[in-house]
Order: C-alpha cells, then sequence, then structure tokens
C-alpha cells in the first residue's frame, strides 16, 4: 500500500489507498517485549465485540489480490491450522478474563475464502467460535466470504444452518475475457450463475455480490452488462471495488503500469455510472463501495470499514469504539490502546511460512501478541474521524465532541479547509454533521490517506513489501 502526498493546489489522485482499517498492517511493528493479551484486555470493555475469524486457503489467487492466503493447501494442513486454530482460540478466551463473559455482538468468516473448507471442516469451525469462544453465532449478524467454485450446495447448507445472515460472493465480473483479465481464468458466467442460484436456494437473508471496475479492456457497456446481471439476482447489497495493482500480486508481476491519468479517469467513470445505475435501480449508497437495496432484510447495520465483519455487524457494535476479536494468522484484534496481529506478507513464499508457523505454535505462545501498533489519543481521533466520515451518513458532531471532548475542526482544521475547499464536504449537512458530497465519496481513497498521521504514513513507507 502507498500513500501519495499531493500538493495542497495540485489536484489529488483519486485512487491512492483503500482505507479498510487504520492504521494499516503495513504501520504494525514487531512488539518487544510482547505483552500478554490478558493484560491488554483488562479493563477493555467486553460488552459489545465483534469476532472474526481467518481462513487463509483459497482454490486460485486471482491478480488483484494482496490478502493474506495462499493457494491450496496440502494434505493435513487445513486440519493443522483449525487445530491451531482452536488453540488460539482457547488461548484468548481465557485472556479475557474469568468475570462476565464477553459478549459478541458481530462476526464474520473471511480469507483466503472461508468456502474453501469441506463441510465437516466448516462444522468445527463454527464449533470453535461458539464453544471456544462463546459466540453465540444464531443471535447476531454473521458474514461469510465465498467464491463461485465453492459456494458448493453441502457447503451452504451448513452455513445456513448454523445461522448465517450475510453470503457475500466473490464475482468481480461476469465477462469471460475480463476474468482472464484479472487474473482470474477459470472463471466462467454459468458458475457464477449457478453458485448465485444455489446461494439463493439456501436462503441467506442478505446476499451480496462484490464487483470490480477497471479492469483492462473493460469498457462501460461490459461493465454495465456485469452491474445488470448482479441485479438480475436482486442481491441485498452490491460492493463496486475498483481495481488497484499492488506490489507482489499476480497483476503488478504481468504489468505494473497502470498508473498513468487515463486508468484514473476510466474508474471515475465507471464508478459514477455503477452508481447512478444502482440509485435509479432501488438500492441507496452506504460507502464509496457499499450499496444497499432500499426494503431488503438487513441482521445488521454496517459498523463501518475495518471491522472485519463488514456489513453483517451487528447494530449495536460501532467500529470506532468497540473492539474486536481475530482468529487465525491473518486476522487482526483490536483494543483501545493497541491494534495487534501475526506478521503480514502478500508473497506466497513469505505467506506459506507464516501459515506453517501458526498452525505450529504451542498453545502457551498464542497468549501474546506479536505485531501491532500502539492507538494514543491522536490516532485515535483520526480513526474515528475517517471511519465515520467514509459512510455516506457522515459524522455527527456531538459523536465526537462527546468523546474527545472538542470539535473535529479542533484536530482536523486544515483538512477539513481542504476536503471543503475541493468539494468534498456536504455544505448542505449544516455544522451539525460531517458528511461528503458525492464527489466526495468518489474521492474515499483520497479522502482516507489525507488524514493518516505523519507517523503511520512514515511507518508504511518504510514497510518492506515481503
Amino acid at each position: 500500500m502507498t500513500v501519495l502526498d499531493t500538493p495542497a493546489d495540485a489536484p489529488p489522485r483519486p485512487y491512492q489507498s483503500y482505507v479498510y482499517a487504520y492504521p494499516h498492517k503495513t504501520a504494525y511493528g514487531r512488539l518487544r517485549p510482547r505483552p500478554a493479551l490478558r493484560d491488554l484486555w483488562a479493563g477493555e470493555p467486553k460488552d459489545s465485540l465483534a469476532l472474526y475469524l481467518h481462513i487463509p486457503f483459497c482454490e486460485v489467487r486471482c491478480g488483484f489480490c494482496n490478502l493474506f492466503t495462499r493457494i491450496g493447501a496440502p494434505e493435513g494442513l487445513v486440519a493443522g491450522y483449525l487445530d491451531a486454530l482452536e488453540r488460539q482460540a482457547a488461548a484468548v478466551r481465557d485472556a479475557l478474563g474469568d468475570g462476565t463473559a464477553p459478549r459478541f455482538t458481530a462476526a464474520a468468516f473471511g480469507g483466503g475464502t472461508p468456502t474453501f473448507l469441506e463441510p465437516a471442516e466448516l462444522e468445527r469451525l463454527f464449533d470453535i467460535a461458539e464453544h471456544r469462544m462463546g459466540a453465540d453465532l444464531r443471535a447476531v449478524p454473521l458474514s461469510v466470504e465465498a467464491s463461485p467454485a465453492t459456494a458448493t450446495a453441502d457447503r451452504l447448507a451448513v452455513l445456513a444452518a448454523r445461522g448465517t445472515t450475510r453470503l457475500s460472493l466473490g464475482v468481480q465480473t461476469f465477462d469471460a475475457a475480463e476474468a482472464r483479465a484479472a487474473v482470474r481464468p477459470k472463471q466462467q458466467r454459468s458458475e457464477v450463475e449457478a453458485a448465485l442460484g444455489r446461494i439463493r436456494e439456501a436462503g441467506f437473508p442478505v446476499l451480496n455480490i462484490d464487483l470490480i471496475y477497471g479492469i483492462d479492456g473493460q469498457t462501460e457497456r461490459s461493465w454495465r452488462s456485469s452491474l445488470d446481471a448482479a441485479l438480475a439476482w436482486r442481491p441485498e447489497e452490491l460492493y463496486l471495488y475498483p481495481l488497484y495493482v499492488r506490489p507482489l500480486t499476480g497483476l503488478h508481476r504481468l504489468d505494473s503500469t497502470l498508473t498513468e491519468a487515463g486508468w484514473d479517469e476510466q474508474r471515475l467513470r465507471l464508478y459514477r455510472a455503477g452508481r447512478d445505475l444502482l440509485l435509479g435501480s432501488g438500492y441507496e449508497q452506504v460507502s464509496m463501495r457499499m450499496f444497499r437495496r432500499r426494503g431488503g432484510p438487513h441482521p445488521g447495520a454496517d459498523a463501518g470499514p475495518g471491522t472485519g465483519a463488514g456489513a453483517g455487524a451487528g447494530a449495536d457494535h460501532a467500529c470506532q469504539t468497540d473492539g474486536m476479536i481475530g482468529l487465525g494468522c491473518g486476522a487482526r484484534s483490536y483494543t483501545a490502546a493497541l491494534h495487534y496481529s501475526f506478521d503480514y506478507a502478500v508473497g506466497p513464499g513469505e505467506v506459506r511460512a507464516i501459515i506453517d508457523d501458526y498452525v505450529a505454535r504451542p498453545a502457551a505462545d498464542f497468549g501474546h501478541a506479536d505485531f501491532g501498533r500502539a492507538i494514543g489519543g491522536g490516532e485515535a481521533r483520526r480513526r474515528h474521524l475517517l471511519q465515520s466520515l467514509l459512510q455516506a451518513q457522515g459524522m455527527p458532531v456531538a459523536d465526537y465532541t462527546a468523546r474527545f471532548g472538542r470539535r473535529p475542526e479542533d484536530d482536523f482544521g486544515p483538512e477539513l479547509a481542504l476536503f471543503g475547499a475541493r468539494g468534498w464536504l456536504d455544505a448542505a449537512a449544516g455544522p451539525d454533521l460531517l458528511r461528503l458530497s458525492p464527489e466526495g465519496l468518489a474521492h474515499s481513497d483520497a479522502v482516507g490517506p489525507e488524514l493518516f498521521s505523519p507517523a503511520v504514513r512514515a511507518a508504511m513507507a518504510a514497510y518492506d513489501a515481503k
């Protein structure tokens, strides 16, 4: 991930970085000495936690993917990974204390591709979340990610029976040529349509379809065709993602030149076309990426970027203030004072090494945090503003003032003045609400990086991609 500094008087590049969490893991560092989880969570509120379980396996790695995942798993690795996940869950639950049991109000299984697991392995994954962590997955919004090839009837039956409320399918495109251009060569439209049919038959309350714009060779006509194909299924949610070409991904190895202004213009043009089509088709905009069908079932309110639970986050979970427990070697956890995780990598060899280390860990070694970044008062204010402002509904100034005892312009006057000068703030929102304008939402991937602290920028710039 790269944060590009732009002079205040120059038009900023609209696509700088997707801010799904702040600070990003590339700003984390090795923690020495390693803090004990019991100490980190002592005194932390535990009445509204998010729970995220990470599965780092996929059947294929898409060309644009920089997630922490590996292709396939040799015999015994999935079982070994679930064994380690269970050991970690036991250690984390113990660290949360012997007093009042933690209350989970949001849950998600992500990756990778959780549905890479076989049905019996999925059952075990649910058991770990419920029996080891104490999460009542039938009582909270639960989001699970899937791919068309792994959305099989037997896997979907497990997910539905165990309380999954939201199934997110990574389609990206319905066009076979575009799928090949995105290094997703095996995906066929017939397979995607069949998977969507099985998902609808399984009866999940919320179907989300992920689509990507900005693929090489994509036109407004082909983009409209994918949007129409998705809309035919009347999904409760649609996520529209701009394509990024990041270091160490398949597309970066094939073509690292897609950084010209013309590509920015193409992505903005396709974004606006998709946004306008969805707004005219009965959808409301929740963020730059997320669109929700009006009148559809929504078991949980969107809690904003970085929850790990995506749109499955519970209505009483707030990503700005509530903690998160992440299990798995690609997951992160949040306390008020520290965000922490395991090591982070994108390159296949490094990812495999981190997974192997995770699988070999004894139970006692899961009681400490390895990598992370301290969240002081200044970073907490930045995170609160960033994760609120990037939502279409905006941020009530009173929420910020109640938490920090100051108005947001007291802390971020220059940044907010710059956003206003660029037309990114909604002047009609009034003095009590900070809200992005439609053009501001379109430039969310430039708004977010403007709010990064100098220290986080420096740490991200110093990160050695691996």
